[in-house]
């Protein structure tokens, strides 16, 4: 969940140096500063559940997981955002100057709530597709088993697939991985949802 604070527009430096004294994350875009809320028990179970499987899955080869703690710099956008999963291929690349921001996912997961998912699936999508090597979007459902998955297939052309139902599995393009859906929704409560 995201909320605008004040209306005043902020340097991406002055930004910079707000959020590492931050109590809360926030995220900048294009002068603005919005709150990020923290996610509801579900939102963080699917988190936790994706990353941690992820996590495993790649040990040993050449990917790094990140979640909702590490900051993405998007400079065609003037963005800063905290994916809520996010997978590296290879070399980490930061921003000029930083070693706490990246700027080089291959696939990044959402998890949508009622706040996020017209941000999430539009205008952050838009950003993302700006990263050079940017490859899949994984968006998730957390009130129903729902996925929506767009894998990059050649410059400004995406494939779509979508997934729903206890018996679906997620198999990701990019990444040697995919996770069942009684995997991926493990310990979520419905009666949240």
């Amino acid at each position: 969940m995201m909320t605008q604070t004040e209306a005043k527009q902020y340097t991406p430096e002055a930004y910079l140096e707000l959020e590492e004294t931050a109590q809360e994350r926030h995220e900048y875009i294009d002068g603005d500063i919005v709150l990020m809320v923290g996610g509801m028990p579900n939102h963080n179970q699917i988190i936790l559940n994706l990353s941690g499987t992820l996590n495993l899955a790649l040990k040993r080869q050449p990917y790094r997981v990140f979640v909702t703690d590490q900051r993405l710099w998007i400079p065609a956008r003037r963005l800063y955002t905290y994916p809520d999963v996010m997978v590296i291929q290879g070399a980490l690349q930061f921003q000029e100057g930083r070693k706490d921001t990246l700027t080089n996912p291959v696939m990044i997961a959402e998890v949508l709530s009622d706040s996020t998912q017209a941000y999430d699936q539009g205008k952050k999508f838009k950003a993302y597709r700006t990263i050079p090597g940017f490859q899949e979007y994984v968006l998730i459902d957390q009130y129903s088993m729902h996925v929506e998955q767009y894998f990059k297939t050649e410059p400004h052309q995406w494939l779509f697939s979508e997934y729903e139902g206890e018996a679906a599995t997620l198999k990701l393009n990019t990444i040697p991985f995919e996770i069942s859906f009684t995997d991926l929704y493990d310990k979520v409560d419905w009666t949240f949802a």
